[in-house]
């Protein structure tokens, strides 16, 4: 019992859609008044009953349940995945826990001092130094002033930014800005460390060193909540998980088994592809269709092991955007990925360039045995700077093998991530005679 740091007891969190009020007091006691009675809001736009809106589960009326009885118990030292599709809940429980806004119902019981990194910069003033950015970033998260100079070197050095430690981070490369945000709260000794998917913006050597610094943490006995759509960083990272749906636990345990849990429910299962209009989707960036394909253009949901097959998404730039990356990844049935690939290279400097606002069509060929037999889960994404602006996932399709040697001989092929036929090269050195002499 004294172990527990953190304690969710039925926590529910409801916003209310639409205007915040009808402008003028009688009009609000009229609707007030109304909802008391539970009879429709009088004020209330046509457009709030509709049927397309009286279909979503979490939505009642105006009310939007983000958050709907959720528990739990995390121990010290934990290091615990939060997962879930997008609009789960998962960065509205951080939130709450972050005091940033309070629950509508329910508790929530924090034992210790938290540090969250739920955006990328939060907290920071573009127009201070670094240095100084340090300063008022440990101060918000409750630092005092001997404590943030304590670890100054440390950060600056783990940031890797110490010739422009004095120049204002309005001048700094998203690279350097994701390296100080993420180094201020890790260094500044937290009890607790919220993370919310802002390493999936940071390069690769920079994601593998904040994953060793957070296992650093937990040694010290720390907790970290970290929540992220990379289920090879929730696996490698974290040994117990919460699986979040429409705004509910869905599952808690070992990390293997919640990511089992998520990929094997309903809407993950049996989709083809996956299209909507843009216009329902408010952002910069919106996915609109992606989908499976055979050489032919057919949609599949089971490739042949020893054919191409297409990827093909659509998406629409609704601005001008630098630095953008679209790409997709292709996980197995544990959650970690086997194939990544971007159509904006991250070495290529040609991704620093403006992309102009359109709607546009990228499609990927994914040669003859570069994944092996099994089941496979895709997911793409597009993302620029500090920013995640479209994600789907949610197609589940098969590669099976029915013509192989394999097939044909009634056996099973060997596990493995890959079935490329590597070239070999096999010449024969010596030939045994008769009397069984090498010569």
């Amino acid at each position: 019992m004294n172990d527990i740091v953190i304690r969710a007891e039925n926590v529910s969190k409801h916003y209310r859609l639409g205007i915040i009020n009808h402008g003028t007091l009688y009009r609000d006691l009229q609707s007030w008044w109304a909802r008391f009675r539970n009879l429709p809001d009088p004020n209330a736009s046509v457009s709030d009953y509709a049927s397309d809106r009286q279909n979503k589960a979490r939505l009642k009326n105006d009310i939007f349940h983000a958050l709907d009885d959720v528990s739990f118990e995390i121990s010290r030292g934990d290091i615990v995945g939060v997962i879930g599709r997008n609009g789960a809940g998962k960065s509205t429980l951080l939130k709450l826990m972050s005091r940033i806004t309070r629950p509508t119902s329910g508790y929530i019981g924090i034992r210790g001092r938290i540090a969250s990194l739920l955006e990328v910069g939060t907290g920071f003033h573009p127009e201070l130094t670094g240095r100084e950015n340090v300063y008022l970033n440990g101060a918000i998260l409750g630092m005092t002033h001997s404590e943030v100079r304590r670890k100054f070197d440390e950060i600056v050095e783990f940031a890797e930014i110490g010739d422009f430690i004095d120049t204002p981070v309005k001048r700094y490369s998203s690279g350097m800005y994701v390296r100080l945000a993420f180094s201020v709260a890790a260094h500044l000794e937290p009890e607790i460390l919220l993370v919310d998917e802002v390493l999936a913006v940071g390069d690769v050597n920079f994601q593998n060193k904040c994953m060793g610094r957070m296992r650093e943490v937990t040694k010290a006995g720390r907790t970290i909540m970290f929540v992220s759509h990379n289920m090879t960083a929730v696996s490698s990272l974290c040994p117990q998980s919460i699986l979040l749906s429409d705004g509910r636990v869905a599952a808690v345990g070992s990390t293997s088994d919640v990511i089992r849990a998520y990929l094997d429910r309903p809407e993950l299962s049996g989709k083809i592809d996956f299209e909507i209009d843009p216009q329902d989707v408010d952002g910069k960036a919106v996915i609109s269709r992606l989908s499976i394909r055979k050489e032919d253009g057919e949609l599949a949901q089971t490739v042949e092991l020893t054919k191409n097959f297409i990827i093909e998404m659509e998406y629409e730039l609704r601005e001008p955007l630098t630095g953008l990356s679209v790409g997709l990844q292709i996980m197995m049935e544990d959650g970690y990925s086997s194939v990544i690939s971007l159509s904006d290279p991250e070495l290529d400097v040609s991704r620093l360039d403006t992309r102009s606002p359109g709607y546009y069509r990228a499609r990927v060929v994914i040669p003859a045995g570069l994944l092996n037999t099994g089941t496979f889960y895709l997911r793409a994404g597009i993302s620029s700077r500090f920013s995640i602006y479209s994600v789907v996932e949610g197609i589940r399709f098969e590669v099976e093998d029915n013509v192989g040697i394999i097939q044909m001989l009634g056996q099973q092929r060997k596990p493995s991530i890959s079935a490329i036929q590597l070239p070999w090269d096999v010449k024969m050195l010596y030939l045994r005679d008769s009397e069984g002499l090498l010569k």
